[in-house]
């Protein structure tokens, strides 16, 4: 019985010692779950008010944005081209038709795919010419699923760059971009159809710009990129971080044929300007006046004694064409172009053939370290221009 009263006491004795504890310390603190959902421990609630809000994820930490932006006016490009080859000759013999019977076919279509543009609510979408080239047939996928027949409007080999047009209402249309203000390190995402999987976007950064001497095309100005850009994806979107189009994804640098992360797109600048004239004349009209250049080297400096590396050496003349009319002779320097100053090969060419065809452009070359300035008559630059 005595036990049993110890045991009573006791048990009072923690019920009491627990109540004073409770009253002591606050239900306010009795309860830290609280803390846990509307912050954290370290973060209550009132401190979390009080800082400034974070961004949204598709404006700080992903590009959904700028791929919905775009991507509607990305579309898939099949084409096909009937094979030239005739029927064989022992189609023609009664023994063997008895056998293989009278085919009229010369073979199945030929066909490939790739991607465009959508840059004009008339219609008109951008390519590369590499997609077109030579087709007879070209149908146009939109990413809403409509399809349509395009017609060939005109194609420039040398920047390969192509305009195809269809006949649909309410298109998307992207918007253009300035290329000129692009620099390296910013985030690029290229749009297109690659290996016929459906439209798909690959991010990366601009790894270069103004790449040439690639022997990819007689013009190149090309922005270099890593995002991944496979077959399918020429003539489709290299857009920015807004959705804006920067370039016509057309080449990658691959031993095996797959992304290596070295990916390169004309500038929508160059783009624009083949395109605006494709659309009025069919074709691009350039300047030209007949010369073969050379890059200076440090070794060509020294033994020409120049002080500078900048310019084009003159390495031959076109006889009677309009640089030789006008005065320019093999051995000379081409220093400036209209004004604007001759920094290698490539951009004397470029330089050059921006120059109206029948016009007159002062060009000032240096001859036996000497400066002489050119009156030359710009010609039209052929197809084949030596």
């Amino acid at each position: 019985m005595r036990r049993l009263w110890l045991l009573f006491a006791q048990t009072v004795t923690v019920v009491l010692a627990l109540y004073f504890v409770y009253t002591a310390v606050g239900p306010e603190r009795a309860a830290p779950v609280r803390v846990q959902q509307m912050g954290s421990v370290e973060h209550p609630a009132a401190m979390l008010e009080a800082a400034p809000s974070k961004p949204p994820l598709s404006a700080g930490g992903s590009y959904r944005a700028a791929a919905a932006r775009a991507m509607p006016a990305v579309v898939n490009i099949l084409t096909s081209k009937k094979p030239k080859r005739g029927k064989h000759p022992l189609m023609r013999d009664p023994f063997f038709k008895k056998f293989f019977g009278d085919r009229d076919d010369d073979g199945e279509d030929e066909s490939s795919l790739g991607s465009g543009v959508i840059v004009s609510g008339q219609g008109y979408i951008l390519t590369n010419n590499h997609v077109v080239e030579a087709a007879d047939e070209i149908e146009v996928v939109l990413a809403d699923g409509r399809k349509a027949a395009a017609k060939l409007v005109g194609t420039d080999p040398e920047t390969d760059l192509a305009v195809i047009k269809i006949s649909l209402e309410k298109l998307p249309v992207i918007v253009l971009g300035q290329a000129e203000q692009a620099q390296v390190g910013d985030v690029v995402l290229a749009i297109g159809n690659p290996f016929g999987v459906g439209q798909t976007v690959t991010m990366g950064i601009i790894s270069a710009l103004g790449r040439n001497n690639l022997h990819i095309n007689h013009f190149e100005n090309f922005i270099q990129t890593d995002a991944a850009i496979n077959f399918g994806n020429s003539g489709g979107a290299l857009v920015d971080a807004s959705g804006n189009l920067l370039g016509i994804n057309s080449a990658i640098y691959s031993q095996t044929g797959g992304s290596v992360g070295i990916g390169f797109a004309i500038p929508v600048t160059t783009a624009k300007s083949v395109m605006e004239a494709i659309i009025k004349s069919g074709h691009v009209v350039r300047g030209w006046i007949g010369v073969e250049s050379q890059e200076i080297t440090p070794e060509l400096a020294a033994s020409f004694g120049l002080t500078r590396q900048s310019g084009a050496i003159i390495a031959g003349v076109v006889r009677n064409g309009p640089a030789d009319k006008g005065g320019i002779k093999p051995g000379d320097i081409l220093l400036s172009v209209d004004g604007k100053p001759v920094a290698d090969t490539n951009s004397m060419l470029n330089l050059i053939a921006q120059l109206v065809p029948g016009g007159k452009a002062k060009m000032t070359v240096l001859r036996k370290n000497k400066e002489a300035t050119l009156d030359i008559t710009v010609g039209k630059r052929p197809a084949n221009p030596k």
